[in-house]
């Protein structure tokens, strides 16, 4: 926590009335206060720098919502409603639907004075006009996480979080002619533990995933089972790193995890349960507001149970890094690999490398505007043609007053190769309520 400072010039004391005080008296042999000679300069360092300011006593900006208070915790939830468009592009075919979204957010965070919890949570539906359901994308996503503060430098985080999205119909994974995808429902769960020793810095780390998916229904009406494809992950890692400096932090790490399907052969009759094995290294870098993050390296290795499926392994590259520029204008920017399950018979799987940027500028006090990029590479190991997703998009935000925002967005998405030759061009404007 936050102290505040006392500055080392000032002095304490009572100051007496009037009258001395004898020499005999009951406090004879004490140094006894003494009033300020206000006629003397006052001493203090010539710059006595900014005290820290406890993050809940931070003045909020004019357009910042006040949050609600529960007990010990802030809420800052929002609801946004939005009238969308969607143009799609598919093999020579164009479809359009115009839709009503809703989304919801919220922020619930602790103001304790020691550990701390935070629970996010976004969820968005999707009704389209006239009373077709096709194309309809719920998304739903919340996540949780406990830090601990222990003793000796230590720290504990226990997490925990679901989400819920549909696959694309242009995912490898995707039934061809669906009207509807099959839906992903995914439950995480971690803990890890921090500690310094010295320039040494460790993080030991486990962490348990849930996979599950409904059914997807065909565009005659038949469903098919997807449940052949529900699993349970188990994943552990260690990460050392060396303190070169408070801004430059190397570290090594190596993971392991292994896969287990719920059924021993899939559909197909292909057994899908596998052992994964990664190692990597990088650095981590923090140059105060300006610049941070971390950037590593690494090579990974899937093995599956089947001796008919082959292993699947690859040069992977991870990293995330957020930069200010200039005050009011903040840039996101992340690295990722993967190694993703296949449901083709015979192919085991492919390497997805994603890369994606945000900038976001404040024009105004009130109005902010955001550029988002992304692409997405699917390496197959299986000789079939990989495959490319690009999205771009832009959006401005316009605060009314520190309730109400007026919102308006525009997005691309472009996906081709392996078969799909897709384009999405989607627009929507909408009004933010926020507390």
């Amino acid at each position: 926590m936050d102290r505040n400072q006392t500055d080392p010039g000032a002095t304490t004391g009572t100051i007496p009335a009037t009258g001395a005080i004898p020499a005999n008296g009951p406090t004879a042999g004490v140094e006894q206060p003494y009033e300020e000679d206000l006629n003397q300069p006052y001493e203090q360092p010539l710059d006595p720098g900014a005290e820290p300011i406890d993050g809940q006593e931070q003045p909020r900006e004019p357009v910042d919502p006040t949050g609600i208070r529960l007990g010990t915790f802030l809420l800052r939830p929002s609801v946004n409603q939005g009238i969308d468009t969607e143009i799609t592009r598919s093999s020579g075919s164009r479809t359009r639907r115009d839709y009503l979204s809703t989304t919801f957010r919220g922020t619930l965070s602790s103001d304790w004075s020691r550990h701390s919890l935070t629970v996010t949570g976004e969820g968005r539906l999707e009704r389209n006009i006239g009373g077709n359901a096709e194309g309809e994308r719920p998304e739903a996503n919340i996540g949780a996480d406990l830090r601990l503060d222990l003793a000796d430098d230590t720290i504990a985080h226990i997490t925990g979080g679901y989400s819920f999205t549909r696959e694309n119909d242009y995912d490898p994974n995707a039934v061809g002619g669906a009207a509807t995808q099959s839906g992903v429902n995914e439950f995480t769960g971690g803990v890890s533990v921090e500690r310094d020793l010295g320039k040494v810095h460790g993080t030991v780390a486990l962490e348990l995933s849930r996979t599950t998916y409904t059914d997807a229904e065909l565009s005659d009406g038949t469903v098919l089972s997807m449940k052949d494809r529900n699993r349970t992950g188990i994943d552990g890692r260690l990460r050392l790193g060396y303190e070169l400096s408070p801004a430059l932090i190397p570290y090594v790490e190596v993971a392991t995890g292994h896969t287990f399907y719920d059924q021993k052969r899939d559909n197909s009759g292909y057994a899908r349960s596998s052992q994964s094995y990664a190692a990597r290294t990088g650095v981590e870098f923090d140059l105060g507001e300006k610049l941070r993050g971390e950037i590593g390296t690494g090579y990974e290795f899937v093995d599956y149970e089947d001796g008919r499926l082959k292993s699947v392994d690859a040069i992977t590259f991870n990293g995330n890094a957020t930069w200010s520029p200039r005050r009011g204008t903040d840039v996101d920017l992340g690295l990722r690999t993967t190694i993703q399950d296949s449901t083709t018979p015979g192919q085991s799987g492919w390497v997805e490398y994603q890369l994606t940027a945000a900038l976001a500028h404040e024009m105004r006090d009130n109005l902010v505007a955001r550029l988002t990029g992304g692409t997405t590479l699917r390496d197959f190991s299986s000789g079939q043609s990989n495959e490319t997703v690009w999205v771009a998009g832009a959006g401005i935000s316009w605060a009314i007053n520190r309730y109400l925002d007026l919102t308006g967005d525009v997005e691309y998405e472009r996906a081709s190769g392996g078969g799909a030759d897709d384009r999405i061009l989607r627009a929507g404007v909408g009004l933010t309520l926020k507390r």
